[in-house]
């Protein structure tokens, strides 16, 4: 096809095969719960803990009375989600215990310290911390932590509050996908497809996951999933540490210039071609766990290690206006500079500091890359039966309350568990006290509470919207997620890859995270996809780098990171400056994927 033919046939719609009996009533009864999830949290500022509950009861009216599932396969649905749910907040959990540990044990600061004292230049403190601690925090912590923790250090060594949230917030995003040692993929987009719905697609005569079991199909499709949506970062976040230096000098700066970013062009692109490479790599050779902190560490030694022997540092050093010419919006309720540097950490090396995170690294390296560990830490025959309960290393209830739904939970295998390990190593590592200890557990059990709640509900939302269709006797063959989809897919044709990466970005910016943005229209963007006749893989992994970049404007992270700096109220300044770089990603992206899908890999799965 010449081009003039394939960009006519862009805006062509194609039609799916949406259930006959599915109209215009039946779609806007679909769409409703992610209606009220858009009005209550987006248009009236509702927190997740209250608007999430309200969407929840939303699907459940509509599975009811529209798709008319019975209240015991409603329940079932909700239940399935809650156990999902359970295995995120595990992993978060076990996250957060051990930053807290890190923080308690000063070795946080240890590594601040060590990022801060390679140059006074601000633009180089951007790179250092903004980009490469702060994309290491998300891959090791994920959930909105890096801005909440890298904020407060930048506004310590004497950034605006405002410019160290907006370079916090930038810097992290690249690591998104990869999140949490990997949540969003690992959970956002495994999860919903280990399922019957999905599996005689995935393991169909002819596909890469053929002969495969459900599970393996799974998780062998989020890899590749992973490995597509690590192409996109690589060839579109490279720049992050420049647009980061770029959006703080020119919006923070004395004269509204981007002559500074010139000067220190050398350092911002090694930084992130550093950091991309092995990103990259390990996304394709190795696993979805490892690709943000991997390619935090590596691209963050190489480019430290440059500038402390001269190389790549700017002649002249940057710095902001003076104080006393900042508008007041620029400062909080907490002073610029000053404190925050000076911690219990002074006597730890950084070997000493980084090694819970380096322990952890090679735990989950070994218990994925070790077959015989990996298979055992798996094993869902080692245990005890209990009716439908099976109580040993993999947790699980099949068949709940005899809908013939089921799931697991691999208490052993998950993240959260080497976590918890890596956070109590750390103890005698760091000679730390009862009372640091006590404090440390304590924070991260009240930092969990609110994800507790808005997890929760959401993931039951999902689980109702997509199991919709697999009810005895259900109103209709697809889903609501399906439904959606498909009519999606009709009403835009062939240019429905162009808009996938803002669909995922619209479910985080809804929901205030990939996983979740994943776990919901994961199944709509596949199932789009196999609409129109384009590859699935690459078009889910557009979404999965959709929902790293919705995290850009996602309230909760920006509440979160303004409440560090004392800069609450500033919400609408921090979402405006930041649609500029999701404007990047998202148009840049959506040309790659209709280039990925329509040119160079139309045979991909």
């Amino acid at each position: 096809m010449n081009s003039a033919l394939w960009a006519v046939g862009t805006l062509l719609p194609l039609q799916s095969e949406l259930d006959p009996g599915i109209g215009g009533v039946e779609l806007l009864a679909a769409v409703s719960p992610l209606l009220v999830v858009a009005i209550l949290l987006v248009g009236l500022l509702w927190p997740a803990t209250r608007a999430m509950p309200i969407a929840w009861v939303v699907a459940l009216i509509v599975g009811f009375l529209v798709w008319e599932n019975s209240a015991t396969y409603l329940a079932a649905s909700s239940i399935n989600g809650l156990i999902t749910a359970l295995t995120i907040l595990y992993i978060v959990f076990g996250a957060l215990v051990l930053l807290y540990t890190m923080m308690q044990a000063g070795a946080l600061d240890r590594i601040n310290q060590g990022f801060a004292r390679v140059s006074d230049d601000r633009r180089v403190q951007i790179v250092m911390l903004g980009f490469f601690l702060a994309t290491f925090i998300e891959g090791a912590a994920g959930f909105g932590t890096p801005p909440a923790v890298v904020a407060p250090l930048l506004l310590g060594l004497g950034f605006p509050a405002l410019a160290a949230v907006v370079a916090a917030l930038i810097g992290h995003i690249i690591a998104v996908t990869y999140g949490a040692v990997g949540t969003p993929i690992v959970i956002g987009i495994r999860n919903p497809f280990d399922s019957e719905a999905y599996f005689g697609t995935l393991a169909a005569e002819g596909t890469p996951y053929a002969g495969m079991d459900q599970i393996g199909a799974a998780t062998a499709f989020a890899n590749d999933v992973a490995a597509w949506a690590a192409i996109f970062h690589g060839l579109i976040g490279f720049l992050m540490p420049t647009i980061a230096v770029a959006m703080v000098v020119y919006f923070f700066g004395e004269e509204r210039s981007l002559q500074p970013v010139k000067e220190v062009l050398p350092l911002t692109l090694f930084a992130g071609i550093a950091f991309v490479i092995p990103y990259v790599g390990v996304a394709w050779l190795i696993s979805a766990e490892f690709p943000a902190l991997i390619g935090s560490m590596v691209g963050g030694f190489l480019t430290i290690g440059l500038l402390s022997q001269g190389y790549l540092l700017p002649e002249d050093e940057w710095d902001f206006p003076p104080q006393e010419e900042w508008p007041d919006y620029w400062v909080g309720t907490i002073e610029p500079g000053g404190e925050g540097l000076e911690t219990e950490g002074e006597d730890i090396s950084l070997f000493q500091a980084w090694s819970p995170y380096l322990f952890l690294v090679v735990l989950l390296v070994i218990t994925r890359a070790v077959d015989p560990i990996s298979d055992f830490i798996n094993n869902a025959d080692i245990g005890v039966e209990v009716g439908n309960f099976t109580l040993g290393i993999v947790l699980a209830w099949a068949d709940i309350l005899g809908t013939g739904q089921g799931n697991s939970f691999a208490w052993v295998n998950v993240p959260g568990f080497w976590l918890l390990l890596s956070a109590i190593i750390a103890i005698p590592l760091f000679g730390m006290s009862g009372k640091q200890v006590k404090s440390a557990w304590g924070e991260a059990v009240q930092k969990i509470a609110g994800p507790f709640i808005a997890l929760t509900f959401v993931l039951m939302m999902v689980n109702v919207m997509l199991g919709a269709a697999g009810a005895p006797d259900a109103a209709f063959a697809d889903s609501m997620i399906d439904a959606l989809a498909k009519a999606t897919a009709d009403a835009t044709g062939n240019a429905y890859p162009a808009i996938s990466t803002l669909i995922g970005g619209l479910g985080a910016f809804i929901a205030g995270s990939n996983t979740v943005s994943n776990l919901t229209f994961g199944p709509f963007q596949f199932t789009a996809a196999g609409s129109i006749e384009v590859s699935r893989t690459i078009v889910v992994g557009a979404q999965a780098v959709g929902g790293a970049v919705g995290n850009l404007i996602a309230i909760h992270n920006v509440v979160a990171a303004l409440a560090t700096v004392g800069l609450i109220g500033q919400e609408g300044r921090v979402i405006r400056l930041n649609m500029i770089p999701l404007l990047y990603y998202a148009v840049m992206s959506g040309i790659l994927t209709m280039l990925f899908v329509f040119v160079f890999f139309t045979g991909t799965f």
